[in-house]
């Protein structure tokens, strides 16, 4: 097949319980399961928020179906991205999803625990991508669904053990990019200095005018002096996502 050209959508590519969906402001195609985790906004929001100017190695750190590796991919034609995946079904469809976009040639899908594979690539990358699960392994409500449920709580790493493997894979001065929820600010924060990835840019996320922030977008640089810089706040009602 010539470099860059998208395989057609077949059984080996789509199968009965995913959908075949569109992200049209990155010209993207995205397979995703009928019933388990489907992407929302967050990922997209922090692609925004990313800066990729210099980058030369990202890591989509728990990539689940692709989308934010596809989409750093798509900014940057000679970036080349790692997305990491510990469930099977998720990278599975993750690499499918590289292949039905051709960027075989910039982004590789790993399937594994991070927390295991960060020592083996200590300081390989620039840039580390992370949408995280939002929950402690225990709190609230259980999705039934197992890829839902490992998609919103921690049950494959804690917030820290993310941020502190996303520290190993990071060169001196590397920069971690994250969104989580804006209720957990101070545990983003501490983790990341824990990690010795100082907090250098915030943005907080707002449904609308007046309501509380929803999310927090964070970069830390590894190494960094301290020094915080807070944006002007980012109202979705206000955005095309």
């Amino acid at each position: 097949m010539e470099q860059g050209q998208q395989p057609e959508v077949s059984q080996t590519l789509l199968a009965a319980d995913e959908t075949l969906d569109s992200v049209q402001a990155a010209d993207l195609r995205l397979i995703q399961p009928r019933q388990g985790y489907r992407f929302s906004f967050d990922p997209l929001v922090l692609c925004d928020f990313a800066r990729l100017d210099g980058v030369q190695h990202l890591l989509d750190l728990g990539c689940g179906c692709g989308l934010m590796a596809l989409l750093a991919a798509r900014r940057q034609p000679a970036l080349r991205v790692t997305a990491i995946e510990v469930q099977s079904a998720q990278a599975d469809r993750a690499w499918r999803n590289v292949c039905l976009n051709g960027l075989e040639s910039q982004v590789r899908v790993v399937c594994g625990d991070v927390r295991q594979w960060a020592p083996t690539a200590r300081g390989s990358c620039d840039l580390v991508l992370c949408n995280p699960p939002f929950r402690p392994a225990q709190a609230g409500r259980q999705a039934l669904d197992a890829e839902r449920r490992a998609a919103r709580h921690e049950q494959h790493g804690t917030l820290a053990e993310l941020l502190a493997a996303a520290g190993l894979v990071l060169s001196h001065g590397g920069r971690c990019t994250l969104v989580h929820l804006a209720e957990r600010l101070t545990d983003v924060l501490e983790a990341m200095r824990r990690a010795r990835l100082e907090p250098k840019r915030l943005r907080l996320v707002h449904s609308r005018a007046g309501q509380d922030a929803c999310l927090v977008l964070v970069e830390g640089r590894k190494g960094s002096r301290p020094g915080l810089r807070v944006q002007s706040p980012l109202l979705l009602q206000d955005e095309e996502i």
